[in-house]
């Protein structure tokens, strides 16, 4: 994945290739004379360039409404077909430990929207409160979100449902309802979004994901920063074609449990 660097003007526009990798997703994000992510120069390029992606793109309320019909199909198929796997899964987290099969907490959405959402229960559930004890042991080097690959609270069936992403299956409920969609940032939990830097926010200008572009390019053992700018070139390239594509990516590194912890 192409390295970005943040320049010292800040900003999403300041996010700038640094290797020269021609293939880079991002390469067609950035204005050809400051070498920057520009959002307005990209939608006019793509607009009278490329009429028809532009159609398809999220700047287009035919683009946003096909990504919403794609959310309900989808989401209302995968409840359906994964529910065995549903039902096998919410037996064995009630055999191995007490509490709730499900684990809902509140996270901001488009907008700064909070939103009920839902996984199933990987951890004890006191979870919450031995976090505060866990915080010097926090794996991630940027200080906004908390990352223990050997968290002492994940139960033995917890740590196989999060290695094959089966703990996040309700959150196709929350596709369903609205408050996410297939593609898009991961939804962050409010006490994550008062560290927000303005390229960060640029994350909450869309309506979160199941998947992302961070999420097939090595989910957790990426940093918070590098999901950042990963996201904020998802959120200006954003089209029905692109969705499709993260969608099958994530398909082999779910299977292959990579990079979850």
């Amino acid at each position: 994945m192409s390295a970005l660097s943040t320049q010292a003007s800040g900003g999403a526009g300041g996010l700038v290739r640094t290797d020269g990798e021609n293939k880079s997703p991002f390469m067609e994000l950035c204005d050809p004379v400051t070498g920057q992510i520009d959002k307005n120069w990209y939608r006019l390029r793509l607009r009278y360039r490329r009429p028809f992606m532009f159609f398809l793109s999220m700047h287009s309320s035919f683009g946003a409404f096909l990504k919403r019909l794609m959310d309900i199909v989808v989401s209302l198929l995968a409840l359906i077909i994964l529910s065995p796997v549903f039902l096998v899964t919410a037996i064995a987290i009630k055999l191995e430990s007490k509490g709730p099969v499900f684990f809902r907490q509140r996270r901001v959405g488009s907008g700064g929207r909070e939103f009920d959402f839902y996984k199933f229960r990987s951890m004890v559930i006191d979870a919450e409160k031995l976090k505060a004890e866990l915080l010097k042991h926090n794996e991630s080097t940027d200080g906004v979100i908390f990352k223990m690959k050997n968290d002492p609270r994940i139960t033995r069936v917890g740590r196989f449902i999060r290695k094959f992403s089966i703990d996040e299956i309700p959150q196709f409920y929350n596709v369903l309802r609205g408050d996410m969609s297939l593609v898009g940032p991961r939804p962050p939990v409010p006490g994550e979004v008062v560290f927000y830097d303005s390229d960060a926010w640029e994350r909450l200008n869309v309506i979160p994901g199941l998947t992302c572009l961070w999420q097939v390019s090595g989910r957790s053992a990426i940093g918070f920063r590098d999901q950042v700018r990963l996201d904020v070139g998802y959120v200006m390239r954003q089209d029905v074609f692109y969705d499709i594509s993260l969608i099958i990516r994530t398909i082999p590194v779910v299977l292959r449990g990579s990079g979850a912890f």
